[in-house]
């Protein structure tokens, strides 16, 4: 009759065995740690400070064509909107070229051409009037032949317009009330922009294109 040898690892041999293991274990919280961090940054990144966007079509011709990709700072708005920084800086000034929301979750590339701070420069918080009061507090905007004229200003266009798209005959008359801007694309004759569906609010505004990174051939800030 054969018997079975018994045998009973030493305390020694268990540790050995063991190390291996908390070893494994260890690296791999810290892979987890590590990937947590990395999408919490991302996250933190693409929410409040900067974000990639795609043009879609041909409404920011000729400066920007349709598919390029551009980068959209958000910091400076997102600032803006704390009640800590509120009123002491603008994120964003006439020429900008600005990422908002617009209807159906759809987001528009657009040039500022005009804008009512949400309070003047006094501090004294302003107060929305409608189109049959003193215009004191709003900010006029028209638009007549290809022309822009801000409370009877006309707006140099020509750093980024092409002439042929001051020759437009149409004609547009808006009045900006604190918080609201007047946006426009450098294609005019087929942009849908403030002409059509009016001022855009502060609160849709999502930051202000800094950078075109694609096509890699046209690298550069806007």
């Amino acid at each position: 009759m054969e018997f079975e040898e018994n045998t009973l690892e030493t305390p020694a041999e268990t540790a050995e065995t063991s190390e291996p293991q908390q070893e494994a274990r260890r690296e791999l919280y810290e892979f987890v740690k590590m990937v947590l961090v990395f999408l919490v940054v991302f996250w933190c990144l693409k929410t409040f400070v900067i974000e990639g966007y795609e043009v879609q079509g041909p409404s920011m011709l000729p400066n920007l064509h349709d598919r390029e990709r551009i980068l959209v700072l958000k910091a400076p708005h997102q600032l803006s909107k704390l009640a800590l920084f509120e009123g002491l800086f603008t994120p964003f000034k006439p020429g900008d070229i600005v990422v908002f929301d617009g209807i159906g979750n759809k987001r528009y590339v657009k040039r500022v051409i005009a804008l009512n701070p949400k309070k003047a420069e006094n501090g004294v918080n302003a107060v929305r009037k409608d189109e049959l009061t003193a215009l004191d507090d709003v900010v006029q905007v028209e638009y007549d032949k290809g022309r822009v004229r801000v409370n009877d200003w006309q707006v140099d266009e020509t750093g980024y317009l092409d002439p042929v798209e001051m020759q437009s005959p149409d004609r547009d008359l808006c009045l900006l009330h604190p918080g609201e801007y007047y946006v426009m694309g450098d294609h005019r004759s087929v942009s849908k922009d403030s002409r059509s569906f009016r001022a855009v609010k502060d609160d849709q505004i999502v930051g202000r294109a800094v950078l075109r990174f694609w096509p890699l051939s046209k690298f550069g800030l806007l």
